[in-house]
């Protein structure tokens, strides 16, 4: 298991020291967490108050700013206990969801050697310690009552977290009814059971909901309309719903110049009015968002390994060793189909062990497809991209890491 560690960790603190500056999305997180941390509001280019982007990141960034100061490397520093709290997380929800040691150690070690994951911890994105809220999420939904958060106070508890993550990103509360689903049906009874599962999914959403309100009502006041968390919903709609949406965008596109002389309208009018434009396009053109469909889906789960962008445009040491990028790019992208086959197989021989076992079919290894549905349907509304997919990579190694683990005891049986 030390070894197993020690490829997880080793790696991540390594690059860390690659110094990556900045850039695009990165950037705006970056330099919003320093302003935040300076004392400054949530403001836009012109100094206003904000909420284009969620607050959620910039905002746990400021503080670690505050402790250890505006830094490429304090952004490192975040995103490796966050990504520690990741792998622990996966052991022990392999433990509890396959009973099996080897495959919950199986699933850490075919994560701890993905490359994309690696490469992701020195960055100012949101991927990194959204996945980690979503697993400690997740995880205090599913703990047995012996563990010291119990019942009801685990549900709080999870509440809370859910809102930070929903801080994050907006869309996060609507896993909630597919795990408490899980929950409910997992276990006999379904009907006598229903009330107290539905209380349950009620105080998870309840607290998550006054978790995010104080933010909300920030919007409110600042920005004189109610803004649960952010205002570029409408923008991401529209730029997935549109004639040239997969067709690349260019200068003359009316959508590009929509979106870029459109600011005038004010934050609130922009988004309203761009998420109008958007629903408008798919009513309009149900058959060209059905073909789309299977377009945004692939950009969502094809391509992996953009963890890599930012090193070619924000670090010397791309420069100094490009092809060397290039190579685990392309190993990145094999490991990463690999891990997808396992994912998308796994379910058949899952369901016959359950069977062969006399269990239900339906229990919290469900929880790993739920979550890979979810960025699944919002790509198909919205608009697909590789990062997406980034908070469901552990999940897919857990699922993963079971199969390994049934290959391997299938042939100990036939060596034997």
């Amino acid at each position: 298991m030390v070894w197993i560690v020690a490829l997880f960790v080793l790696p991540r603190a390594a690059m860390i020291a690659c110094h990556v500056t900045p850039t695009s999305d990165a950037d705006w997180y970056y330099g919003h967490a320093a302003q935040m941390a300076a004392g400054m509001d949530y403001l836009d280019g012109q100094g206003h108050p904000t909420a284009f982007w969620p607050v959620g990141w910039p905002w746990l960034l400021s503080l670690a700013f505050r402790v250890g100061g505006v830094s490429v490397w304090t952004v490192g520093v975040v995103n490796l206990l966050a990504a520690m709290a990741t792998g622990w997380l996966m052991l022990d929800l392999g433990r509890r969801w396959t009973g099996s040691e080897t495959a919950a150690r199986a699933g850490l070690l075919a994560y701890a050697v993905y490359p994309n994951a690696v490469l992701y911890v020195p960055l100012a994105l949101t991927e990194v310690p959204y996945t980690a809220l979503l697993l400690f999420a997740i995880w205090l939904m599913v703990v047995p009552a012996r563990t010291p958060l119990r019942g009801w106070a685990a549900l709080v508890a999870a509440g809370l977290v859910l809102g930070l993550a929903t801080l994050v990103k907006a869309q996060t509360l609507v896993i909630v009814p597919a795990i408490m689903a899980i929950a409910l049906w997992r276990e006999p009874r379904v009907w006598q059971r229903l009330p107290r599962v539905a209380a349950q999914g009620a105080i998870i959403l309840g607290v998550a909901a006054l978790a995010v309100a104080p933010w909300t009502l920030r919007n409110h006041r600042e920005m004189g309309a109610w803004v649960p968390v952010s205002t570029n919903g409408g923008f991401t709609l529209l730029t997935g719903n549109n004639d040239s949406a997969n067709g690349g965008y260019t200068p003359d596109d009316p959508v590009v110049r929509w979106l870029n002389t459109r600011h005038d309208l004010g934050e609130v009018a922009y988004d309203a009015e761009a998420r109008r434009l958007g629903m408008a396009w798919i009513r309009s053109h149900p058959a060209g968002f059905a073909r789309q469909a299977p377009l945004k889906l692939w950009r969502l789960w094809g391509p992996d390994g953009e963890g890599q962008w930012a090193y070619e445009t924000g670090s010397s040491a791309f420069r100094a060793a490009p092809h060397a990028f290039l190579a685990v790019r392309a190993l990145n992208q094999a490991w990463y189909w690999l891990l997808l086959a396992a994912f998308a197989v796994a379910p058949w021989p899952i369901v016959r062990a359950r069977r062969a076992a006399g269990q239900r079919l339906i229990d919290w290894w469900l929880i790993a497809y739920a979550v890979a549905a979810f960025p699944s349907a919002i790509a198909v509304v919205f608009s697909g991209q590789s990062r997406f997919h980034y908070p469901v990579m552990p999940f897919v190694c857990i699922i993963a890491g079971w199969l390994i683990a049934r290959l391997l005891a299938a042939r100990a049986r036939a060596d034997a």
